[in-house]
Formats: C-alpha cells, structure tokens, sequence
C-alpha cells in the first residue's frame, strides 16, 4: 500500500504533498494490467510510440515538397529528383496513421475487456479470503464499494496512460523541431498552457474529495433503490406504505449529492474558461510571430508551413498532456480505495507447516476456557466455555436469541478465531490445522443459507462443488434431505434454475428452500455435520421426517445441532443449555428434565402452546 493509502485515515488528502503522492499508485495499477493483457499492452504501446511520430515526419516532408514547389514557381528552379517519391512519402504516412488509429482503438477495446474481467475476477477472489469479521464491519463495505466501482471505471485511466504516453512523445518531437528554430517560442507555449494544467489538476483533486466524502450516502442511496423494488420488500411497502417515505429520503440524499456537484462544477468552468483563453494567447501570439518571421524574409514558405503545424500541433499536445496528466493525476487518488482493499488481509491465516485435519478423527472437539468477542464490541459474547464433542456424539445448543450459540458454531469452523482460551481437535489446537482442509471435514447449514439463483443440482452441488456433475451423487443426497420430492415437482426437475432473478426461473418456498440446503449438507460427508436451526421453515411433518434421517445420516459422525424446537432438541446425545454466554447446565433430555432447571422451564413453556 502507498505511502498516500496508509496515511489517509479520515478522509481524502487535501494537500499537494498528499496529492502528489498518489501517483505512486499508478505502478501497482501497470503491473495488474500487464499481469491481464500482456501482449495486447506490448503492441499497443508499439503503435503509439510509431503514430506519435508521423505528425513531425508529415511536416517534414511537407516542407521540402513546398519548397521545392515554391523554387520552382517562383525562382524557376526545376523540382528535385525525388519530388514525387516524396509525394508518395506523404500518402503512405498518411495510410500508416489511419491504420494505426484503427489498430489502437482494437487494442483499446480488447484491454478494456480482459482488464474488467482480471480484476472483477481479483477483487472476487481477494473479498473470499478475507475473514468473515471483516464483513462485520462497516467501514470495509465502504472500501469494498469503492473497490468494486474504481476497479472496473479504471480503464478509463489504463486508456488516459497510453494516451500520455503517445501524446508525451509527439510533444517532445515537436518541441525538438520548434527548439531547433526558436527557443523563445517553446518558451512562451509553455508557460501559456501551465496554468491551465494546475487549474486543471486543483479540480481533479477537489472531484476526488467530493466522491470520497459521498460515498456512505450513495450506498445509502442504493440500499434504499433496492429496498424500493425488491421482492422481499414489496408486501411491507404496500402494507406499511413505506413508498413514499424511502422516495422522500431518497430525494432528498440525491438533491444535496447534485447540489454539491453543481457548485464544483460551476467554479470548475468560471476558473476552466479563464485559463483556457490564456492558453489560446499563448498559441496566436507564436504563430503571429511564425508569420512575422516569414514576411520579412528570415524564414522560407516551407518552414512558415512546418513552424505553424508544429505550433498548433505542441500546443494542442502541450495541453492535452497536461490535461491528461490530471485526469491520471485524478484517478489515481481514485486508486487508493482499490489498492486499500487488496491491503486488507486475513487475520486467520496458515501456517507454512499446518497439519492436515485428522482423518479419522479419534478424541474429537474440546473447548477449554473459551472467550469471545466480536471485532469493535468489547461485551464477551461467550465467557470461559468448557464442553467435548466427542467422535458419534450429538450435542444440541439451546438459549434464547444472543446467548452464543451460533457463535460456538463458527468458533468451531474456525470462521473466527478465539478471544481467550483454546479450540482443540484430537488435543492438537485447531489454529495449528490447514484451514481448508478443516473445511473439508465439517458440514454446515447456517440459519441463513444461501439461496443460489442456479439449477437445483448445483443449489445441491455446491456443499462439495467437485461432485456438480455426479448426477447420482446430487440425486442420492436430495433424497436423504427430502428435497427430491421438491425437485420432481418442477418442471425441468433438477435442471430448473431457482429464484426469481432470470427468465425461467421458479421460485421456492422457505420450507422447500431448507430442504435443498440439506441435501447440501449431506453431499459434503464431513466427518462433523452442523445445522443451525434447520427446520425452522418445516412443518411439522417435514420435520419429523428430516429428524428421523438426521438420525439415520450421522450414525458415527459428530453432530452439533442448533434449535429452537425442543421436540428437535430431544434426540440429541447431549444438551447443552446457553445463558449469558456461559454453559448454564448440560445433560441428555431425560436428565434436565429431572432436574427442573432452566432447560426445563423453558420445555414447560413451550410444551404448554401445544396443549
């Protein structure tokens, strides 16, 4: 990360020090390019290095054959040998820098494309990587945004840089020719078109501060687009009638976004039109003096014509150099977010020499005086937790919402690591353990499951995505999970594709939604299977159907289960009753019972809704 990246804590640079520095981004940002198309960025360069030359080669050639001309009318002097070559000369650079023009704009188009592709498919696959507590906190979902909308709108700047490149190198021909004839006039172009520029690149800068102060509210803005046309909204709006309040709010987050980005704009062009007359001085006042020095014989016809196109041509590249330059200049502050989010790393890490996961695994799970915060919340969501999870044991976690339980289980996945204490597997501590390779051996279907908008075969596959063209595979484990019969009812069967985002698409109900995440459960055939409340969306006879296979389905394997339900509860091995993030009290159901505590009360209460 740039020095410019690590400072800016609280906001965007604002001094030119700090400005400046932001074009140390612009290297990392080459090398991602180069790493997406390096052939295609080879050959680009290669035609812009040529067709930034033939402007002065067409000048020069142009000049001799005027020349020539111009004795031949006027001093009766017969034209050169070569005087038609030369004309030749003409039309074939010509030809050249159509065809080039055209072989860059191919190049152009072809980067844009695979660079898109290479960095959505990094910023993908570093937001993988990352620990699930980075999600958790808000400021990364800024940096994400950023991430997302700057990785791909840099193109722009990838085009501006070969544009730099083939505009520096025509600027320096031409002002090689100009220098040749007049230094003064190089001169005077110069300190014309300057103020322009850092009009131009004060603006930029000003444009970077405006988007990064705005951005909280645009993800604002978007949450509430999404929240005021979203399926999973629609009922609440109608009935609540929410519509006009989120438009309200929306209206009026999006009002003070453009009035800040008129009044930018409106200084930009008072200050913008100044220095651009300046700049338009500083070209007539050159070529005025060119003509001058050509009425009074010190300069021939031919150099009259060559000077003036090499005026107008520095002049125009003068500025277009500079203006490009603060366009780059401009986004490359820009590039802060993006290499920000790629600096952002994972926290729970391998180590070089991690053990693969037991297989089998022979004493199990123990948690010995664990302790948890999350990230950014001091309050310990769990305070010295002891318990075993022995290898065929069932264990059920039961409590009242916010008690710790589905925090064990992502303790326990090693989806965060402890705040105090110890995780051990086979008596070894889990962080010692190649985290992927633990993944491999645990099963788990969270509360809120993913709903894929895929084929029901993939919804399936994806618990262990290298079985996705097992059909045999998929089908067997929709059958242990009960989702078959959901899957024959549809029309293309395990072929349909789910959800209600692309054409064809069927959507499920929650209970026939679970059952599919089930049956992605069960085709993982970890040694440790885990189910967060996973009948919450059953009836009651699913459930009682999905609990006799559960049965049935982790004969000799862990099992650690998480429900509301105490009818669910009940087969559990052992339970263990969560309270204040402690273990208030544990034991089959039979011995709870008899004990008339806090895991009995609350079966006595929830027994009693039946009644």
């Amino acid at each position: 990360m740039s020095t410019a990246a690590r400072e800016r804590v609280q906001g965007p640079p604002s001094r030119w020090r700090d400005r400046l520095r932001a074009l140390q981004n612009i290297p990392p940002l080459f090398r991602i390019v180069w790493k997406a198309a390096p052939r295609v960025v080879a050959a680009g360069l290669a035609f812009r290095v040529i067709i930034a030359l033939l402007p002065v080669a067409m000048l020069a050639v142009t000049k001799v054959i005027i020349d020539a001309i111009y004795g031949l009318t006027s001093q009766h002097r017969p034209l050169p040998g070569n005087f038609w070559w030369l004309v030749v000369l003409q039309f074939g650079l010509a030809c050249l820098g159509a065809v080039l023009v055209r072989l860059i704009d191919f190049c152009e188009n072809v980067l844009a494309d695979k660079y898109t592709r290479y960095i959505s498919t990094q910023i993908m696959v570093h937001a993988a990587s990352l620990d699930l507590a980075t999600y958790e906190d808000y400021n990364f979902h800024d940096k994400l945004e950023r991430a997302r909308v700057q990785g791909t709108d840099r193109i722009g700047m990838i085009q501006a840089s070969g544009r730099l490149v083939q505009e520096v190198i025509m600027t320096a021909s031409l002002a090689a020719s100009i220098l040749f004839f007049s230094p003064w006039i190089l001169f005077a172009l110069i300190v014309c078109i300057v103020p322009a520029f850092l009009g131009e690149t004060h603006f930029a800068f000003l444009g970077y501060s405006l988007s990064f102060n705005q951005t909280t509210a645009r993800r604002q803005m978007e949450y509430l687009r999404v929240l005021g046309g979203s399926k999973e909204s629609a009922k609440e709006l109608k009935l609540f009638g929410l519509s006009k309040y989120l438009v309200g709010r929306y209206t009026d987050l999006s009002d003070e976004l453009h009035r800040q980005m008129v009044a930018l704009q409106k200084r930009k062009l008072l200050l913008g039109a100044l220095l651009a007359v300046l700049g338009t001085v500083g070209y007539y006042g050159t070529y005025a003096y060119v003509v001058y020095e050509t009425v009074i014989g010190v300069l021939t016809l031919g150099t009259l014509t060559f000077l003036a196109g090499a005026i107008a041509g520095a002049s125009t590249n003068i500025q277009a150099v500079f203006t490009t330059f603060s366009s780059i200049a401009d986004q490359a502050l820009f590039l802060t977010d993006l290499l920000e989010f790629f600096s952002v790393k994972p926290k729970i890490i391998v180590k070089p020499d991690a053990l693969p996961a037991p297989r089998p695994i022979c004493k199990g799970f123990e948690f010995k005086d664990v302790s948890f915060c999350y990230p950014g919340n001091p309050r310990p969501v769990l305070s010295n937790i002891n318990f075993r999870l022995e290898p065929s044991e069932r264990i059920a976690l039961v409590g009242e919402n916010g008690q710790g339980k589905t925090t064990i289980v992502k303790l326990l996945a090693r989806l965060y690591d402890v705040s105090g204490g110890q995780i051990l597997l086979d008596g070894v501590d889990l962080r010692e353990y190649d985290i992927e390779d633990l993944w491999r051996e645990i099963g788990v279907i969270f509360q809120d499951f993913m709903r894929y908008e895929m084929t029901a075969a993939e919804n399936i596959a994806i618990g262990k995505i290298e079985e996705v063209n097992n059909e045999f595979r998929i089908r067997s484990e929709a059958r242990k999970s009960l989702a078959d019969h959901v899957i024959h009812q549809l029309p293309r069967r395990y072929d349909q594709v789910l959800g209600s985002r692309f054409e064809g698409s069927i959507e499920l109900s929650g209970g026939q939604w679970q059952k599919i995440a089930l049956g992605r459960a069960y085709i993982r055939d970890a040694q440790l299977l885990i189910l967060d409340e996973p009948t919450a969306s059953l009836d009651a006879r699913s459930e009682h159907e999905v609990f006799q296979r559960f049965a049935e389905l982790t004969a000799n394997k862990m099992a650690l289960l998480i429900s509301h339900r105490f009818s669910t509860v009940r087969m559990a091995d052992r339970i263990l009753v969560l309270e204040s993030g402690r273990i208030a009290e544990q034991g089959s159901h039979l011995e709870l019972m008899r004990s008339a505590g806090r895991y009995a009360e609350m079966f006595e209460l929830q027994a009693a809704n039946y009644r």
